[in-house]
C-alpha cells in the first residue's frame, strides 16, 4: 500500500493519519479537509469558547512541528465531491485523488429548522464560525432562544446565561435528553437549568420564526410567543455522506460498515461521526454515535484495519461522553436507552450530584452521574468488565458508607 487518502480533517482525520505513521506507513498519506482551518477540538465550540475570549487557535489539535513530522499531502477548504470505487479515486475541486487504501471521516453538519437560513440572528453550531458568530451575538443579545435541550442546546443555554441574557430553551419532547437517559433522569437534568433561571419549555416545538430581517420572535406550537433577538437551534446532526451517492457504499444515516469498520469495500474505511458501525460491546446492529471518544478509537482502529485486514479487530467499546453545563459536569457509559430499569444509585434527582444506574436484565448496561467523578470512573470499570447490577448496588453501598 503506497498511496492512502483520509476524507476529512477533523478529529478522527487527523488521528487517523497519526495512528498511519505510528504504525510505520511510510507511503503518500493525503488528509482532505472541507474546512480552512487546521483539524481542531469541538467541544470547547460549546464550551470555553463561547462563555470566555477563547482564542480559536487554541483548539487546533496539532503543532506546526507534529504537522511536519506527519509528512501530509494536506487539502485544506477544499471538501470531496466524488468517489469512484472502481477507479480508486476521490475528486477534489477539479484533482481526482487515486488511492490503494481510503478512510472516510466527513463527519456531519447540524441540522437547520426551515426559514433558518431567511432570516438573521437564527444560528446553528459546528464550525468555529459558528461558534465566533454565536459569541458575538451573546454580547449584544439579551433575549435567547434555545431549540433542543440536548448537549449543544444546553451548553450554549449555560454561556448565554454567563453573559448575562434571558434565555429560553424549546424542547420537542418530555425532558432534556429524554431520548438517551430517560424521563425521570432528563427531568433531573432540567432541573439544572430551572435553577439557573432558565425557562424550559418541554413538550412543544417551534412553529415559527418572526422579525423583518432579524428574528425577533419565535412562535411555539401552544399558540406562544417569546421574544428573541438570538435563536440557536441545536436539534441534532446529519451525515457529510452526499459525496458518496453514487460511490456504491451502502448510505443509511452514514456510512454502513462491518464491526472492523469496513465500508464493504476491500481497503475502504468509515470512522467518526459519519460511521455506522456494530459495537460488540453493545451487540445489535450499526450505530452511528457522534462522541469525541469514539472518533478517537474509530480513528486507532480503522488505521489498524487497513494496514493489517487479514488480522482485524472489531470494534469493541464502552461508549462515553460528557458534557460541561455552568459549573456542573455531567457523565454518560455504556448504554442507557432500551433499559429494563433506572435506578439512582448514589443521591437522589433533587440533589446537585448524583449516580443513576442503567439495568438491562442482570447486567449493568449504562451510567450516569452528575458532578460525581470519582464514582462514575468506577462504574464506568465496571462496565468495561461487563459487571452485574448486583455488583453495582454492592458498590453504591461501598461509597455511601
Amino acid at each position: 500500500m503506497k498511496e492512502i487518502v483520509v476524507v476529512g480533517a477533523s478529529l478522527a482525520g487527523l488521528r487517523i493519519c497519526q495512528n498511519l505513521r505510528r504504525a510505520n506507513f511510510e507511503g503518500n498519506l493525503t488528509l482532505v479537509g472541507a474546512e480552512k482551518h487546521l483539524p481542531y477540538d469541538r467541544p470547547p465550540l460549546s464550551k470555553t469558547m463561547l462563555s470566555s475570549e477563547q482564542d480559536p487557535g487554541e483548539l487546533t489539535l496539532v503543532s506546526d512541528s507534529e504537522l511536519a513530522e506527519l509528512n501530509l499531502n494536506l487539502i485544506l477548504g477544499s471538501p470531496a465531491t466524488r468517489l469512484d470505487t472502481a477507479a480508486r479515486a476521490v475528486t477534489v475541486g477539479d484533482e481526482k485523488i487515486f488511492y490503494d487504501g481510503l478512510i472516510i471521516a466527513t463527519g456531519a453538519r447540524a441540522r437547520k429548522l426551515l426559514k433558518t437560513d431567511d432570516m438573521d440572528g437564527i444560528h446553528t453550531l459546528r464550525t468555529i464560525e459558528d461558534s465566533l458568530a454565536i459569541r458575538s451575538a451573546l454580547h449584544s443579545s439579551s433575549s435567547v432562544v434555545i431549540v433542543g435541550a440536548g448537549f449543544i442546546g444546553s451548553e450554549v443555554a449555560a454561556a448565554a446565561r454567563h453573559h448575562g441574557c434571558e434565555v429560553s430553551i424549546i424542547e420537542a419532547g418530555g425532558a432534556p435528553l429524554m431520548r438517551g437517559l430517560g424521563l425521570e433522569v432528563g427531568s433531573a437534568c432540567g432541573q439544572l437549568h430551572e435553577s439557573h433561571g432558565v425557562n424550559l419549555r418541554v413538550g412543544v416545538q417551534v412553529q415559527d420564526f418572526y422579525g423583518s430581517q432579524t428574528v425577533e420572535e419565535v412562535q411555539l406550537s401552544d399558540g406562544s410567543r417569546i421574544a428573541a433577538d438570538l435563536v440557536v437551534v441545536g436539534v441534532g446532526a446529519t451525515p457529510n455522506t452526499e459525496w458518496l451517492n453514487d460511490s456504491g457504499l451502502t448510505i443509511d444515516d452514514g456510512v454502513v460498515c462491518d464491526a472492523s469498520l469496513n465500508a464493504g469495500i476491500p481497503g475502504v474505511y468509515a470512522a467518526g461521526d459519519v460511521a455506522r458501525v456494530p459495537n460488540q460491546w453493545m451487540g445489535g446492529g450499526p450505530l452511528r454515535t457522534e462522541h469525541w471518544t469514539t472518533a478517537t478509537e474509530h480513528a486507532a482502529l480503522a488505521a489498524k484495519n487497513l494496514l493489517q485486514p487479514a488480522d482485524s479487530t472489531p470494534y469493541d467499546s464502552v461508549p462515553f461522553v460528557w458534557s460541561d453545563q455552568y459549573e456542573d459536569r455531567i457523565q454518560i457509559a455504556g448504554d442507557t436507552g432500551g433499559f429494563d430499569e433506572v435506578s439512582f444509585l448514589i443521591g437522589s434527582g433533587d440533589e446537585e450530584a448524583f449516580v443513576v444506574g442503567y439495568r438491562k436484565g442482570e447486567h449493568l448496561a449504562g451510567v450516569m452521574a452528575l458532578n460525581s467523578m470519582r464514582p462514575f470512573v468506577q462504574y464506568r470499570r465496571l462496565l468495561m468488565a461487563r459487571g452485574q447490577w448486583s455488583q453495582a448496588l454492592d458498590l453504591a453501598q461501598e461509597m455511601d458508607g
